[in-house]
């Protein structure tokens, strides 16, 4: 710990040296420039990624490691310069895995490749063994009427599609979060799924099943096949499986908060953040230390070496993946909305942002203009279209009335690597990493240094 705060303290000198001092309304747009040419060049978020994930690597919660996370966090914004640097505890239930194996026991014998599913049932201790029952679509199980799949083990194959957005992923998302409920409602002792993913190999990818359902896990896409073809030959296919989860109902997770305080308007805050947890087979590096690592560079580039008109908070929240973590900071901070000027999250990966979506009506603002004017040669496209999806951590916030924005990245090759052991540190393109915290930047640097107010975009344009 004490190497990675000499690290960053030679870090912090170096941006301070390289920063620029807030300019006035009238010059936001060539200095946000300014920040975002500098962010091409920085290596902050390379830095505080690159030790995340070494020093510290998977992050679930209620392990060891978090807790490790939790000081690790602490100690690099502290290292970075950030101020009232602190840990805001709150409890979350938590499902932490354990053995777990599955194997065909016949007519073909043969080990498969799986990751229990959180949240989801332990089987009995030694395992159940079933046959199942392969379906190639989740309709088509949900089709099944209840006591169909009696002492069965429901298999559902259905492939995700590789999209840039990444909406293949929630078209298909019901299949892992609801499945295992829908099958024991038709009398299912096991649910089997193909993994969320885009990838061709024997990886299989982890998340999260909503709780009360039966002992469930998902399939590599190879092995999701594999038993796709054997139910094909027409005889019937048994499967033992394993699973011994455990399940804490009020574990102990933190979230992570730094400021670079304001000094004309130090009550006005922007929360930007990533999730500081991780799931466990691989090191978390594309979700989402990757946007932690964003979030902290962007918000000390964009401050610069004086402080910023308005506080910029960097929150590393403790626990998305089996949530909690963004209905804990709401509530503890849901007397100061009002103060929030914006709220944001970088949580798909470390690709390249293509497109923003800025708060409702801010398009033209003069702030907002001066932003998009970095976009083009960032390859960015602004959109007309308000926010729809500000990240898991920042809903409460949102429904608590906090403008709030969106920056889509490429997610192309997210879902190859999400929550699998491929999710580690050499996934990751230095070049693009920066590109993301140069968009990041700029924004918060122009809202920090306005009196762009996003709850009355219309009037602010009007008085400029």
């Amino acid at each position: 710990m004490r190497q990675l705060t000499l690290r960053l303290a030679a870090t912090a000198a170096v941006l301070s040296s390289l920063a620029v001092i807030p300019a006035h309304a009238a010059d936001l747009a060539p200095t946000a420039q300014r920040v975002a040419a500098q962010a091409l060049a920085d290596r902050t978020a390379w830095t505080v990624l690159e030790s995340l994930t070494t020093e510290v690597g998977p992050r679930p919660v209620g392990s060891p490691a978090m807790t490790q996370a939790r000081d690790w966090g602490v100690a690099t914004l502290k290292g970075l310069g950030f101020q009232n640097v602190h840990v805001e505890p709150f409890t979350t239930p938590v499902w932490s895995r354990g053995a777990e194996s599955a194997e065909v026991v016949a007519p073909y014998p043969q080990k498969l490749h799986i990751l229990g599913l959180g949240r989801s049932a332990p089987t009995p201790p030694g395992g159940l063994t079933a046959p199942i029952v392969v379906f190639r679509s989740y309709q088509e199980m949900l089709d099944q009427p209840v006591g169909a799949l009696k002492g069965k083990i429901a298999v559902v194959t259905q492939a995700m599609r590789k999209t840039e957005d990444g909406s293949g992923y929630g078209a298909i998302n019901a299949q892992r979060t609801q499945g295992p409920v829908e099958a024991a409602k038709r009398g299912a002792v096991a649910y089997l799924l193909r993994s969320l993913s885009t990838d061709d190999n024997r990886e299989p990818h982890a998340g999260a099943a909503q709780p009360g359902g039966i002992p469930a896990a998902a399939l590599s896409p190879v092995d999701a096949e594999q038993l796709e073809r054997m139910a094909a030959r027409g005889k019937p296919v048994s499967v033992h499986l394993d699973l011994q989860s455990s399940f804490n109902p009020q574990a102990q997770a933190w979230n992570v908060v730094g400021e670079l305080p304001g000094r004309e308007h130090p009550d006005q805050v922007l929360v930007v953040g990533g999730h500081l947890d991780s799931w466990d087979p691989g090191t978390g590096a594309i979700d989402d230390g990757a946007g932690v690592a964003i979030a902290t560079a962007a918000a000390k580039l964009a401050a610069g070496p004086n402080p910023p008109g308005r506080t910029i908070r960097v929150v590393m929240w403790g626990s998305e993946e089996q949530t909690g973590s963004g209905a804990a900071y709401a509530a503890a901070h849901k007397d100061e909305v009002g103060k929030i000027v914006v709220v944001g999250e970088s949580d798909l990966g470390a690709d390249q942002v293509w497109s923003v979506s800025l708060p409702k009506g801010s398009f033209a603002a003069p702030a907002m203009t001066a932003f998009r004017s970095v976009l083009p040669g960032l390859k960015v496209i602004a959109s007309r279209a308000a926010p729809r999806e500000g990240g898991s951590d920042i809903e409460g916030l949102m429904a608590l009335g906090a403008p709030f924005v969106d920056f889509n990245q490429d997610a192309t090759r997210y879902f190859d690597l999400h929550h699998s052991a491929d999710d580690t540190l050499d996934k990751v393109k230095p070049e693009n990493l920066a590109q993301n915290v140069a968009v990041w930047a700029a924004f918060l640097y122009t809202v920090a240094n306005s009196d762009i107010d996003f709850r009355q975009p219309a009037q602010e344009a009007a008085s400029k």
